[in-house]
């Protein structure tokens, strides 16, 4: 066994300790039960988006090509993360190995950087829908859609390899404790016992890029959605136009807001305290959130979940 003193330059540490709430015993049962739950749901709703976006004829349009991929990508999230934290919390050995913690954060980093740019996507065809309508299905063809698709999750990973190299030559000393429910880069890097500033430039400059450039073309998109909708004369017509981008809004929200906080900060700055509790909330939450928000408010999609769920009561019935 390594004593926890020992320097792990050019070699490095077997596993890391994951310390989630092991400060606050009392929170740990209503957090499993929690984090529990969610996950269920997280699984449930999202599984059934995909399945109604796949099967029903009604849902091929360019607008459920990527919420499929948006529930696909939630899916992954939880599932990156959930399990890791719901065995720690429920044993007394609350570590993950060093490969485990290194796909952890590689495949979360990834998931993350796509989803910004799947989110840039879905704000084009409301774009598209809304202000020009008589040429929606030239524009957002098919082909176009899973180009934007196959982008999103290249360069998505094109980021996560760079923070990856970046990140595993990082030296670590002593006991590998991470105040963290689950291994994230910017806890990484703090954690780290070398000079981390181009691992920390890195990081402000590509997350900057994949964060602040989705989300300006976002807000971009949604000022001319807005100015097009107040032009619209009819009441229930503008109704209706601010309700097909609203469930979009709300998603862009619950994830942007966190992602803004946890990494457009140095890691040098960067406060597991409370980033873990926010990484928390973007891991799960948020991916538990969005099948529910764009559920309730999409008649299209609770018409296909109506049929799907008609279509299994027929063949269980037999």
């Amino acid at each position: 066994m390594r004593s926890d003193n020992q320097s792990f330059w050019g070699d490095p540490p077997e596993d890391f300790v994951l310390l989630g709430v092991s400060d606050k015993p009392w929170l740990q049962l209503p957090l499993f039960v929690v984090l529990l739950v969610s996950y269920v749901l997280a699984m449930l709703g999202n599984i059934s988006i995909v399945l109604v976006s796949r099967l029903d004829p009604q849902l091929h349009s360019p607008m459920y090509i990527f919420l499929s991929h948006l529930s696909f990508l939630d899916l992954c999230y939880t599932t990156t993360t959930v399990p890791q934290m719901l065995v720690n919390m429920g044993s007394s050995m609350k570590t993950i190995s060093y490969n485990g913690c290194t796909v952890q954060y590689t495949v979360f980093h990834w998931l993350g950087c796509t989803e910004c740019i799947v989110l840039a996507a879905m704000a084009l065809d409301r774009y598209v829908a809304i202000c020009e309508p008589l040429r929606y299905a030239i524009i957002m063809h098919r082909p176009l859609c899973q180009q934007l698709v196959a982008v999103a999750w290249l360069s998505g990973f094109g980021n996560s390899l760079v923070q990856v190299v970046l990140t595993v030559q990082l030296p670590f000393c002593g006991r590998q404790v991470l105040n963290n429910f689950f291994c994230e880069v910017p806890a990484m890097i703090k954690l780290s016992c070398a000079d981390t500033a181009v691992n920390d430039t890195t990081l402000a400059v590509l997350v900057a890029f994949f964060v602040l450039v989705p989300l300006a073309l976002i807000l971009l998109s949604y000022s001319f959605i807005a100015r097009a909708v107040l032009r619209i004369k009819s009441s229930r017509g503008r109704r209706k136009a601010f309700g097909t981008c609203s469930s979009h809004l709300v998603v862009v929200s619950l994830f942007y807001l966190p992602a803004i906080y946890m990494y457009l900060q140095p890691p040098s700055s960067y406060s597991q305290e409370q980033g873990k509790f926010i990484s928390l909330f973007y891991s799960i939450i948020t991916p538990t959130l969005n099948p529910f928000i764009y559920t309730l408010r999409n008649k299209d999609v609770k018409g296909a979940l109506r049929r799907l769920l008609a279509r299994i009561w027929r063949l269980c019935t037999r």
